[in-house]
């Protein structure tokens, strides 16, 4: 029956292997996992999966302006994932984001000077000087990509050159610290996710977004057409299974001009990622290694 197959077919997928038949007396085919993962430093004393087809590493500590304090091994780790899903390069990261500019007085990382899309930052709680926070954010994290990763062994290696295409997903959460106080503070939020995706963007880097719709909504609001926010795609997260990932992706994005690429989902208290990419037919069930894409 149709509602068995689809059972079957979704427990497969669960479990990260789908076995295409094979006739009589030949060699059963397993094809390889399209499961991907998002690690980082909760995940440092952890054993990893092996059947990763692509993995996404936290390049931060918890907040905007730490190190994840295993990015080279959790890189290492992701670079031996299978790369099974095309859409999805097998090695990405991710980092925290955030706006301390309410409290500025509290912290020794609110920018003093500077000039850009929204005027002269002059220390003030202002769109110009949230938007050369995030752009010091970004530069910070490409240091420590640089600084951590440079020196490790083959493909592995991230330099200079190795940061054109290197896929960057800017994490939004409302446990990180934002402004709250209203339309203004929606508007100094999206201008520090500006300033770091502008600078990831002029490294080379092929920069996304990760939330939720509601804490998006909460952080950013709207994204107007000439903001350098609004063509990225979204990465959603809120999903407790893979059928919710699956329909997650049929959500609107989180900017109008991108498109959801990537839905994660929990297991076992280990992040799981879909690529939206993968082809699914009319009752959201996989497509079958050898099947017609």
């Amino acid at each position: 029956m149709r509602s068995t197959r689809r059972a079957a077919l979704t427990l497969a997928t669960a479990l990260g292997v789908l076995a295409v038949a094979s006739p009589a007396g030949a060699a059963e085919v397993t094809a390889p996992s399209t499961v991907g993962y998002d690690v980082s430093y909760p995940q440092c004393d952890t054993e990893l999966p092996d059947d990763a087809a692509y993995a996404v590493i936290g390049v931060n500590g918890g907040i905007a302006t730490t190190e994840n304090p295993c990015l080279a091994d959790q890189w290492e780790w992701a670079h031996r994932s299978s790369g099974a899903v095309s859409a999805q390069p097998r090695a990405q990261l991710y980092v925290n984001t955030a706006n301390p500019g309410e409290v500025r007085e509290q912290v020794s990382t609110w920018p003093r000077s500077g000039v850009n899309r929204y005027g002269v930052c002059d220390g003030e709680n202002s769109a110009a000087c949230s938007y050369e926070y995030g752009v010091d954010r970004a530069e910070d994290d490409v240091r420590m990509v640089l600084d951590t990763l440079g020196d490790l062994p083959g493909d592995a290696a991230v330099t200079d050159a190795d940061l054109a295409g290197l896929r960057w997903w800017l994490d939004v959460e409302t446990m990180n610290t934002w402004q709250t106080d209203g339309t203004q503070a929606r508007r100094n939020n999206r201008a520090t996710l500006e300033g770091m995706a502008d600078h990831l963007t002029s490294v080379g880097g092929e920069v996304g977004l990760y939330s939720t719709g509601y804490q998006w909504g909460r952080i950013v609001g709207d994204v107007p057409r000439w903001s350098s926010l609004y063509d990225l795609d979204s990465w959603l997260a809120g999903a407790q299974s893979w059928v919710g990932a699956v329909d997650n992706c049929r959500d609107e994005p989180l900017v109008g001009g991108g498109q959801v690429v990537l839905t994660q989902y929990v297991v076992d208290d280990l992040d799981h990622d879909h690529s939206c990419a993968l082809p699914q037919d009319d009752g959201g069930a996989p497509w079958t290694p050898g099947a017609p894409r």
